[in-house]
């Protein structure tokens, strides 16, 4: 249902930062997604961690390696099927991503050079299980709550 993709310059995040971040960025997408922290859509989540080496990054049109004092470059891509998605649920799901990963690194707040880009992958442009999935086809898994699902069917059903 959703794959989260972190990429940070390699040795930037140790595996203890890792193993946390696997759930709490999971947590802070899993629950506006379905509406609440439901255990049993954990596995419809991915994070992925993926790491550059400092000369494979830049910023401000400088590569990593060549900066005095490198900048603390991580981003954080999600794709999430096409479902109920208005601008304060996005915002939302960024906030607690970006929240999350400062938790992580153990600061107050968020870096400026972090970024976070939120994808919704419009329908029939999904596929797991060998066939092409809905979102419409997981509404009865259980995990979503009542006002999601009503949200969800209401932006599905409108025009494009």
């Amino acid at each position: 249902m959703t794959i989260i993709t972190v990429t940070a310059p390699t040795g930037r995040l140790g595996l203890d930062q890792r193993r946390r971040l696997a759930g709490s960025l999971t947590d802070a997408v899993l629950e506006p997604e379905v509406g609440q922290l439901a255990p049993a859509a954990r596995p419809g989540f991915q994070v992925h961690f993926h790491e550059l080496p400092a000369d494979c990054m830049a910023i401000g049109g400088r590569l990593l390696s060549e900066q005095e004092t490198p900048s603390d470059i991580i981003t954080i891509n999600v794709a999430v099927m096409n479902a109920a998605w208005p601008a304060d649920v996005r915002a939302q799901v960024i906030r607690n991503l970006l929240a999350r990963l400062a938790e992580a690194c153990g600061m107050e707040k968020p870096s400026p050079t972090w970024w976070v880009n939120f994808g919704i992958i419009e329908e029939g442009s999904w596929g797991s299980r060998g066939n092409v999935l809905s979102i419409l086809q997981l509404l009865e898994s259980g995990v979503f709550t009542p006002e999601r699902i009503a949200a969800i069917r209401a932006a599905m059903a409108a025009p494009v």
